[in-house]
């Protein structure tokens, strides 16, 4: 609200000298909405401050254009403005300073708020520290000979990829079969028709049956060295 002192003739010369620049009605009453003035008003104080020579105004067609009296500030020499120049390029280089200042002060503490606190580091340490104790305990059960996998859930993932790897190898051994017939009399170039249609073999996407067969073949091998070894381990039957 505007002050009851003010009226609403004041409130729009005071603005305009502020503003110093050409402003139509519109713009006065959108910039003082916060008076709570109507339109009206506004465009009523402004005829009157043009009728009475405190604003000066230019029409434009239907519209009106208000502007303070330039004849009421004081205009500036060239010593002045020269001056004025000077300074305004020292504070420029002030503020340029203080801009610099304040990025390593934000860099500083955003680099003091990346570390971390001795709580934190205590916390950390005292993690990494269980870490290495459970990891050194596992190893010497591994060094000792500890079997950390049951031997029927050991059995159960074999079977599983025992599994998997007959149906691949089924599968495979179908879509040569296939594959031979289809392009046995075709005239196309084998290579050129399999880009075509997008297929991709095994080598393809870097995957091989044969390694995986021979990684199974090597985990019944291992287990079957494991339960000779327990079993050379027992003491003989009397």
């Amino acid at each position: 609200m505007a002050p009851k002192s003010d009226s609403t003739d004041a409130i729009v010369l005071r603005y305009l000298n502020e503003q110093n620049r050409p402003l139509n009605s519109q713009n006065v009453a959108d910039a003082l909405q916060k008076y709570n003035l109507k339109k009206a008003a506004i465009q009523k104080a402004l005829d009157t401050l043009a009728d009475n020579g405190k604003i000066s105004f230019k029409e434009y067609g239907k519209q009106k254009v208000y502007l303070a009296r330039q004849d009421q500030f004081d205009i500036p020499n060239s010593e002045e403005l020269s001056r004025m120049k000077q300074e305004n390029e020292k504070l420029q280089e002030q503020l340029g300073e203080q801009k610099r200042s304040i990025s390593e002060v934000e860099g500083e503490i955003k680099a003091l708020q990346s570390n971390l606190t001795l709580e934190q580091i205590r916390e950390k340490e005292a993690k990494l520290t269980n870490e290495v104790n459970e990891m050194e305990d596992r190893l010497e059960k591994l060094r000792g000979g500890v079997t950390l996998v049951k031997p029927e859930d050991r059995k159960a993932v074999e079977q599983m990829v025992y599994e998997k790897i007959s149906q691949w190898r089924k599968r495979k051994r179908m879509f040569k079969d296939l594959w031979d017939s289809i392009t046995e009399n075709s005239p196309k170039d084998v290579k050129e028709f399999k880009e075509e249609i997008g297929l991709e073999y095994d080598d393809d996407v870097g995957v091989s049956l044969q390694s995986y067969s021979d990684l199974l073949q090597r985990g019944k091998k291992r287990s079957s060295g494991d339960l000779q070894q327990q079993c050379a381990k027992r003491p003989p039957l009397q």
